[in-house]
């Protein structure tokens, strides 16, 4: 087969995939287009590429999902190719088809190996014909107690959605019910199936890349264990702890189902690996029929840059040479815009400072060091529309404890402010004993402490009262050389109260501001150095340098003890702003889909009272104790942050409070 040139490519995506692609394709010399959502107009990937074409609107479905609109963008910019990242129509045979159609070179594989593997129920059948290890099906309205518990899972799509775990028998038909919604809503497609869950297996998947001669390159496998709602967070190359029979179970599977289907490009063979009397139990989970989020850490590991191998084999190009053996150890966390501590609750808006200490971005290591991949820089805004994933940060080092240790260090030291992150979680996931011990499993962070120690936030608070007094001197036009609140005769002190980021209880620094500079009543803490956006405080002989921004009414504050972002707190609340107590707020933006129960009707604590679509997840909304509802919105009607959704009524007497009871 004589090879093809590419010459321009259109990313069928956005974000950080989009520019990972644009990464590799300029150093191949290749042109690059990307298509964008309105949501999506300022955003980094947008004007790096060499052209881009605008999707008119903003969700999904009016934009990336539209395949007509993303062919016909091809073709106005002049593109000859196009890579679909993943997500979206990553895995969509009808789209792939109708590429190839427009005379366009589809970098993925060929549609009907999309088909093949795209229903999960007729994939596994498959793939036990080709005799790769796998679970046995269950159907919903035939299983038993002795089938418990029982994985819900989406027919089509990945990434965690429709997906529920049911360890009752009697909340089968709801879990199937909710998983078959979100399907629908995430891929256009309903279908689901159960299955065993195992609750302390381990997620191993095994990354191949096959070409048109039908060769099958077998690049290692990964570990994607540590997962939140079915989602990855932690991702490591190689796997570690397993057996030498066990990992040449896992290649030689991956290696079947791939030649099974003919695969071409780059594709991941999932397993689930259990412990079991006789040795470890290996069983078929799906194939994802596109480059994976996690990719990076097996191109550290093996020297490979697998969006180039993607390309060459589009081309018309064999597999690349790799070592046999993987070098070092590679790890990659996800950092999300969501609050683990509120059952992951996504969050939305700007990125007032998104700064992480890696060495390079995108780019492929040659030596043992850190990668950022992100769609986002500071002062970016996170949509409501689209996954809450901010970037994906990459270590590589010559054993799994230094690749963790460097990881976990360069996201301490990161500075991220304007929304809550799951930072803090990823920074004592890489520390944990058991962690490090390998001693995990999918169901892990079921049972980790989320919330994890209460940080000790004072002295960080105490800065940013310092801060925002020298901010305040200093936007004066006279006598800046006087403190904020300077009097010949001080009476008290003054307060700023502030409100931390995510939730809790406000915090009151009270100060003086006098002609020796600022002090704290009763505190040992001593003020070196105050400027509006650097404070070193001495505590207790220790002097700590804390950097800060101010933006709008939020302060954020980096320090060598950690981070915190505070509100400032007005002094005086509008009664406007008042709401009833029992009030349910809306934590996100995001879609009304679903009112099971009508205003009037008696509710129990924990039960659901409405259910939100935001960041393509589904998040129900219930009650915070007993009492009589009063329904504030209707499914379809689009909400914002702190809108009231719901008022439960207890059978006291009602009370208005300043805050409302978020959901």
């Amino acid at each position: 087969m004589r090879e093809m040139t590419i010459q321009r490519i259109l990313v069928a995506n956005r974000g950080e995939i989009a520019r990972r692609v644009f990464t590799t394709a300029r150093r191949l010399g290749i042109g690059t287009v990307a298509v964008y959502s309105d949501a999506d107009r300022d955003l980094p990937f947008v004007g790096e590429a060499d052209l881009a074409v605008r999707l008119p609107g903003s969700t999904p479905a009016e934009t990336y999902l539209r395949g007509d609109l993303v062919i016909e963008a091809a073709q106005k910019a002049g593109a000859d190719a196009i890579h679909p990242g993943y997500g979206f129509l990553s895995e969509n045979a009808d789209f792939a088809r109708a590429v190839i159609d427009a005379g366009l070179t589809w970098i993925g594989p060929t549609p009907d190996s999309i088909d093949s593997m795209g229903s999960k129920i007729a994939a596994k059948k498959l793939m036990a014909d080709a005799g790769v290890p796998v679970f046995g099906e269950i159907e919903p309205a035939a299983a038993t107690e002795a089938d418990l518990p029982l994985l819900v899972k989406a027919s089509a799509g990945g990434g965690g959605r429709g997906m529920r775990i049911v360890r009752d028998l009697a909340d089968l038909p709801g879990q199937v019910q909710l998983a078959s919604d979100e399907a629908a809503s995430a891929f256009g497609d309903a279908t689901v199936f159960c299955e065993p869950y195992l609750e302390n297996g381990r997620h191993v998947e095994v990354q191949v890349v096959g070409d048109t001669q039908g060769n099958v390159l077998v690049l290692g496998e990964r570990d994607c264990s540590l997962q939140r709602r079915h989602q990855k967070v932690v991702e490591e190359a190689p796997a570690f702890g397993l057996t030498d029979e066990t990992r040449r179970t896992l290649h030689d599977g991956a290696r079947l189902a791939a030649a099974a289907i003919g695969y071409v490009g780059a594709g991941t063979v999932e397993f689930m690996v259990s412990t079991a009397p006789g040795g470890d139990k290996v069983s078929f989970l799906e194939m994802n029929t596109r480059l994976q989020v996690e990719h990076p850490v097996t191109e550290a590991v093996f020297g490979i840059d697998l969006v180039e191998a993607q390309i060459r084999v589009a081309e018309g190009g064999t597999v690349p040479k790799a070592p046999s053996d993987p070098r070092g150890h590679a790890v990659e966390v996800r950092l999300y815009a969501e609050d683990p501590a509120a059952d992951y609750q996504p969050q939305s808006g700007v990125l007032d400072t998104f700064e992480i200490g890696c060495e390079s971005e995108f780019t492929p290591f040659l030596t043992y060091g850190s990668r950022l991949d992100s769609g986002f820089v500071s002062g970016s805004e996170v949509s409501t529309h689209y996954d809450a994933m901010l970037a994906k940060v990459i270590v590589w080092g010559p054993t799994r404890e230094a690749a963790f240790r460097t990881l976990a260090g360069i996201l301490e030291r990161a500075r991220i402010h304007g929304l809550v992150t799951n930072r803090d979680l990823l920074v004592r996931l890489l520390r944990d004993a058991d962690v490090l011990a390998g001693d995990i499993s999918t169901d892990f962070l079921g049972t980790f402490d989320l919330a994890g120690a209460v940080a000790d936030t004072t002295t960080a608070a105490q800065a940013a009262a310092v801060a925002l007094a020298e901010a305040e001197r200093a936007a004066r036009t006279v006598q800046q050389a006087i403190p904020v609140a300077w009097r010949n005769v001080v009476s008290q002190p003054q307060r700023t109260v502030l409100a931390p980021f995510g939730g809790g209880d406000d915090l009151v620094v009270e100060w003086y501001g006098g002609r020796n500079g600022y002090a704290f009543p009763a505190d040992g803490t001593s003020v070196i150095l105050a400027s509006p956006t650097e404070v070193v405080l001495e505590v207790d002989g220790v002097r700590v340098a804390h950097s800060v921004r101010i933006v709008g009414t939020g302060v954020h504050v980096d320090s060598g003890r950690g981070a915190a972002s505070f509100r400032v707190q007005p002094r005086f609340v509008d009664p406007a702003d008042q709401v009833s107590a029992g009030s349910l707020l809306a934590p996100m933006p995001g879609t009304v889909i679903a009112v099971p129960v009508e205003t009037g009707a008696e509710v129990e604590a924990g039960q659901t009272l409405l259910v939100l679509e935001a960041m393509k997840m589904q998040h129900s909304i219930s009650a915070p104790g007993d009492g009589v509802v009063e329904i504030a919105v209707k499914v379809g009607q689009q909400v914002s942050a702190g809108d009231v959704l719901a008022v439960v009524q207890s059978s006291a007497p009602a009370e208005v409070s300043d805050e409302g009871e978020e959901a």
